[in-house]
């Protein structure tokens, strides 16, 4: 079969070990596309698994003298000029170090030595060099996120960015040049010690205009452009500028070009500017015009030592401008971002087509960088330009009145895009994003502000939220909190940062911001939202134990419901939380020797009805998804699968009409994968598919494939759809090893899934890969008796291992632990009874009667329990009735394997099946 040219380019970056999400960066596609491609790949090079495929990969590389990923850089947009053996010598250098700082004043060609530098080393680093600019950085906490969008990452569940990006590159061999770091060299530095600790085959090559001052640091200095006699590196590239723009130079006029690249000191951007003013004032001209700039270089140290070569390039072309012109430059400078002509105009406070006429003069003079585009004309000073326009900012007596306008500009922008719909606001977020950060900054710092930054950072948080960002959206969050005016304002705020950490699984954060909400609002004298708040707070605890590093001692929550029930009152919202902690409770403190018969246990379930019927006068969604949440958890563990599967769909019908919000989002993320479960549970193979689905494709999971695609797994493995295990393991594997191998209770049924299906397939080289992963998650009752003894099962038997598998299923139902395997009790009791029959058990008899009583009403488990006693009483129509049952319950491989139970003629129809649904054939005695 044919592989098209970019299925070709996707095997290519396989055969390098790029995950889906960094395929998609290098080739501009989305995360969903890559993986398309992928499955397609493994269908048609009919290969088990990404291993198998990254292994033809290589193979066809190597056949065809395969090359080592490009280098990930920006394409330069002029030559580079000299500087051979500045190149030699700091390629020597990153060859033995590994964190290298190249430093020197702005402007002296620090970010093009080292981007060729890099392009040079790209063939030393197998798994890529990667650029990442720091300029429009200002927070020292965002140099991990920073990084982590030049690789195409994102955050994981239960970390951090900094680990998030340390367990991507954790194995790699790659280079990481950042560039621009001295504004936030504090956070560079603590990043790249927990970076390089964590991936010994990383390499660091930062450009700073300050030493990093690390331990682990080795400093190379640049130099500026040699000025030696003859055709010097700094006389090379002011003609090759010239020679750029039209205007070549004659070989006479060397000396003189010569003499002012040595009065500006060897300066590549200063050479570069004055070359960029030689057409129109030629080389005297230049000459005159650098006398006012020299004598500031040549006066002296500065405060600032790091702007002396610089600042004489830039006050040279400063003093060219217009009044106008000046003015324009240093309030656009504000500005962190490219921005367009109409912002540069608000924050300016002038005419739009006044400002049209001067950004186009500046873009002329080299102090602007202009890109067009179908969209708009984008403008944007380097860095260097920008930080002398603040300080002339400053001296002008304007910073605040036009710091003012951008924060005002960035308030109107981000009101704009919150509620945007569809996703065209994406782009237009992120163009702002820096600089709605960078107006943030200045804001929570001016007490006149303190309101709009409260706004701005509620704004923000949202935002971000929306875009995928919820590390930074706790951080604003809790950043408006503390910028809030008045105590009610953080409570809301806080509440909005719980859960958002609980999107992150950090139920640490959850239980803490939960109780910080709850002071604030005791401060504002709402005593019984403060109830509320503690409420959640100890229901948290009961609810995603699994999420903390460390839980709370039970005395402790405890007291928070009691101390919640004395001040909740008769608010709705407050009684309703009390309820449902009260619920969460007493749930939790059910024992595996608990009869579920006893008065306790119906006390329980009519406590969680009553918290469902009080969330749900309260009117919020999210409240009231929990409350099912508990009454869920009380059904399945008294054993009413059928109650906690419809509780489950009613969880995610509530929550998907109700509006994006971070505690709904946190909620239906829940429902979903509860909804797949409770699915699996009563046999509704159609339902819970078509739940695991949704839960793969939400977009809060685009970046952590184990967790998306966990309960995807196990559903189609149960229906037997051999190519979606396949390809929804290349995805589970991959955001598992990203997020460093977690070893969560919830993955483990998907673990065991895909390796039954490479039983099935008979490729046990992969089976034992996916055993192998499955060590690593130990010993669990739910291992023991549920999942695992429902998938050894099914292998047994399909491999005609019927006493083999009537050993594994030997406890009967009532010695099996409730709690752990309820979702499995039908599968496990249905099995058990047919491995009973051909394994021609004395007591099948028996054990189909009680799997009939356990199993009514369920599709495939009863089908599977019918399926049986026709065997055991050798009635062969009856035994094919099941095949339409099986048909009709979404599970082809039961509907296969019934006819090869029937033997004779329907034995090769059902052999046919199992190799349309891509597995071997099995052996039915």
């Amino acid at each position: 079969m044919d592989i098209s040219p970019r299925e070709a380019e996707v095997l290519e970056l396989v055969g390098e070990h790029l995950s889906n999400a960094e395929i998609a960066a290098r080739l501009f596609i989305s995360v969903r596309t890559a993986e398309s491609h992928v499955s397609a790949l493994l269908r048609k090079l009919d290969v088990p698994d990404r291993r198998a495929l990254a292994g033809r990969a290589a193979a066809g590389g190597r056949a065809a003298g395969a090359s080592r990923p490009a280098p990930v850089l920006p394409a330069p947009l002029t030559s580079f000029v000299g500087r051979a053996s500045e190149r030699a010598e700091l390629a020597e250098v990153i060859g033995k170090d590994r964190q290298v700082t190249a430093v020197g004043p702005g402007g002296v060609g620090k970010t093009r030595l080292a981007l060729a530098v890099a392009a040079d080393a790209a063939g030393a680093f197998a798994d890529g060099v990667w650029f990442v600019d720091l300029v429009p950085v200002t927070d020292p906490g965002m140099v991990a996120d920073a990084v982590a969008g030049a690789l195409g990452l994102g955050e994981q569940p239960g970390r951090g960015m900094t680990e998030s990006v340390a367990a991507a590159l954790a194995d790699r061999r790659a280079l990481l040049v950042l560039d621009n770091c001295e504004q936030v060299r504090d956070g560079v530095a603590l990043f790249l010690e927990r970076l390089l600790a964590a991936c010994p085959q990383v390499t660091v090559l930062a450009t700073s205009r300050a030493r990093l001052m690390v331990p682990f640091e080795r400093v190379y200095a640049v130099p500026p452009l040699s000025l030696s006699d003859g055709e010097s590196d700094a006389v090379a590239l002011f003609k090759e500028r010239a020679t750029a723009i039209g205007w070549p130079l004659d070989p006479p006029l060397h000396e003189h070009i010569r003499s002012i690249c040595e009065r500006l000191d060897g300066m590549a951007l200063s050479i570069e500017l004055a070359a960029a003013r030689y057409p129109t004032l030629g080389l005297d001209g230049l000459t005159a015009a650098l006398s006012h700039p020299l004598r500031t270089l040549a006066g002296g140290p500065r405060a600032d030592d790091r702007h002396r070569s610089v600042r004489a390039a830039v006050d040279w072309s400063h003093t060219l401008l217009e009044p106008a012109d000046r003015e324009l430059l240093r309030r656009v400078s504000v500005f962190v971002a490219p921005f367009t002509a109409a912002a540069a105009a608000e924050v300016a406070g002038a005419e739009q087509g006044v400002v049209v006429e001067g950004l186009a003069r500046l873009a002329e003079q080299s102090l602007l960088l202009v890109r067009a585009s179908a969209g708009a004309t984008e403008y944007r000073a380097l860095e260097t330009i920008r930080q002398y326009g603040v300080e002339r900012l400053t001296e002008a007596g304007e910073l605040d009145g036009v710091r003012a306008r951008h924060l005002r500009w960035c308030l109107a922008t981000a009101a704009s895009l919150t509620g945007a719909a569809g996703t065209d606001w994406r782009p237009r977020f992120d163009a702002a994003a820096d600089d709605l950060r960078s107006a943030l900054a200045w804001a929570a710092e001016q007490p006149d502000h303190r309101a709009d930054a409260h706004d701005l950072a509620l704004r923000l948080a949202e935002l971000a939220f929306t875009r995928n960002l919820v590390g930074e959206s706790q951080q604003r969050y809790e950043q408006a909190a503390a910028l809030a005016g008045e105590p009610a304002g953080a409570a809301a705020a806080l509440r909005h940062a719980a859960a958002v950490a609980g999107c992150r699984m950090h139920g640490d954060d959850m239980y803490r911001l939960h109780r910080a909400a709850a002071d604030a609002a005791r401060r504002s004298g709402d005593t019984a939202r403060a109830a509320a708040d503690l409420a959640t707070a100890a229901t948290t605890v009961f609810r995603f134990s699994g999420t903390f590093v460390r839980t709370p001692p039970p005395e402790e929550t405890l007291a928070l419901i009691a101390e919640a029930r004395e001040h909740a009152g008769d608010d709705p919202v407050a009684r309703a939380a009390v309820a449902l902690a009260e619920a969460a409770s007493v749930a939790d403190a059910f024992g595996a020797d608990q009869d579920p018969h006893d008065d306790a246990v119906a006390r329980t379930l009519a406590r969680a009805e009553d918290a469902v019927g009080l969330a749900h006068r309260t009117g919020v969604p999210s409240a009231e998804s929990a409350a099912l949440d508990a009454l869920s958890a009380v059904q399945s563990w008294v054993g009413d699968a059928f109650a906690a599967a419809a509780t489950a769909r009613r969880r995610v019908t509530l929550l998907s009409s109700a509006r994006t919000t971070p505690a709904v989002a946190h909620e239906l993320v829940q429902a979903l994968g509860e909804a797949a479960q409770t699915g699996i549970g009563v046999g509704d193979l159609p339902d819970a598919r078509h739940w695991a689905r949704l839960l793969a494709d939400h977009p809060s999971l685009a970046e952590v494939g184990h967790r998306a695609t966990s309960w995807q797994l196990v559903a189609d493995a149960l229906a037997g759809d051999a190519e979606g295990v396949l390809t929804g393991a290349v995805r589970f594997l991959d955001g598992w090893r990203r997020s460093g191998s977690p070893v969560w209770p919830e993955l483990e049924p998907a673990v065991t899934a895909v390796a039954m299906i490479h039983g099935l397939r008979g490729d046990q080289d992969a089976r034992n890969e996916w055993s192998t992963i499955l060590g690593r998650f130990g010993t669990s009752p739910n291992r023991t008796h549920g999942h695992g003894a429902v998938f050894d099962a099914m292998l047994l038997l399909h491999n005609g291992q019927a006493p083999e598998a009537m050993e594994r299923l030997a406890p009967g139902p009532g010695e099996v632990w409730r709690w752990v395997t309820w979702i499995w009790l039908h599968w496990y009791v249905a099995l058990r009874a047919e491995a009973t029959v051909l394994a021609g058990g004395p007591d099948a008899r028996e054990r189909l009667a009680d799997a009939r009583e356990i199993t009514a009403g369920d599709p495939v488990a009863g089908a599977i329990v019918e399926r049986a006693g026709a065997l055991l009483d050798g009635a062969r129509e009856r035994l094919l009735a099941t095949v339409d049952a099986f048909d009709a319950a979404g599970c082809r491989y039961q509907s296969a394997r019934t006819l090869l139970l029937a033997g004779g003629d329907h034995a090769v129809q059902g052999t046919r099946a199992l190799t349309a649904l891509g597995l071997a054939p099995t052996a039915v005695r």
